[in-house]
């Protein structure tokens, strides 16, 4: 449920909020903290800014999620549902029956007291988790994996899900939220239902200030720039691009060019690209 602020000033005239009431309150649970994470204000490995405008941010704790769903066959009971400051959808700590807790995306109508369980004898039910070949056809997934065993990689997001279109031999074809359509081995994982919290691309950030919060800078544009900074700065006045085609800040086509790398992954598993009409 989105919530509409009150315009008492002028950040909160048009900020809407997703309610989080019914969520969890307190501490997230201590023995699932990733120890020893820092920011990384967008640089790699050797301290060069990979991904720009970010840096800043209020400090947040990460949650080590269970993307596997490893413990096969043993039930679990799902003791509460939490916000996640480091991803869009909610997470829902689970209890096994031997005592051992794990967190876990939150699907959409999972409730607190709910029962999950992944692996082959699992029912097909929302939080349960099973191989493709024993998903019906026409069912929603999410946390798909795309190598068997390596867990989830796509469809992680808020209100994602993606869709088992038809089953051939050992692979399984399925829609994705891009609307791609790829083949997937059949041993791969996925669970049940849609991610939760749907509301989040609804929401209305309603000042900047809140943008720095989430640890995200700004971005200026590329005709207010030096020349020394970006193609398409200098210029007497105002001035638009005036390029033979709009460059990225290191002069690489900033429109329409392919990025995928052939070597590194295969095409040959999709079956529709998710650019074609």
């Amino acid at each position: 449920m989105l919530i509409v602020r009150k315009p008492t000033s002028a950040g909160r005239r048009n900020q809407v909020v997703v309610d989080r009431s019914e969520l969890y309150k307190g501490e997230p649970e201590r023995s699932l903290l990733m120890t020893g994470h820092v920011k990384r204000q967008g640089r790699g490995h050797k301290g060069h800014v990979t991904v720009r405008h970010r840096g800043g941010g209020v400090k947040k704790k990460m949650r080590i999620i269970d993307w596997r769903r490893d413990k096969r066959g043993i039930p679990a009971v799902v003791s509460r549902l939490e916000y996640d400051p480091m991803r869009s959808a909610h997470v829902a700590l689970v209890v096994y029956k031997d005592g051992e807790k794990r967190y876990m995306v939150a699907p959409d109508g999972l409730n607190v007291g709910a029962e999950v369980m992944s692996g082959d004898k699992a029912e097909v039910k929302v939080g349960n988790a099973l191989p493709l070949r024993l998903i019906p056809v026409g069912t929603a997934i999410h946390n798909l994996e795309l190598t068997p065993g390596k867990g989830a990689q796509v469809v992680r997001g808020a209100g994602t899900s993606a869709f088992i279109q038809a089953k051939e031999g050992d692979m399984v074809t399925v829609l994705l939220p891009s609307r791609e359509i790829r083949l997937i081995n059949g041993e791969c994982f996925a669970t049940i239902g849609q991610v939760g919290n749907q509301d989040h691309k609804n929401q209305k950030i309603g000042k900047a200030g809140r943008k720095r919060l989430m640890g995200i800078r700004p971005t200026v544009r590329g005709t207010a720039q030096h020349p020394d900074s970006h193609p398409h700065g200098g210029g007497e006045g105002r001035s638009g691009v005036g390029l033979k085609y709009p460059k990225t800040p290191w002069g690489k086509h900033a429109l329409g060019t392919k990025t995928r790398n052939k070597r590194k992954l295969s095409s040959k598993y999709i079956v529709r690209d998710r650019r074609s009409k």
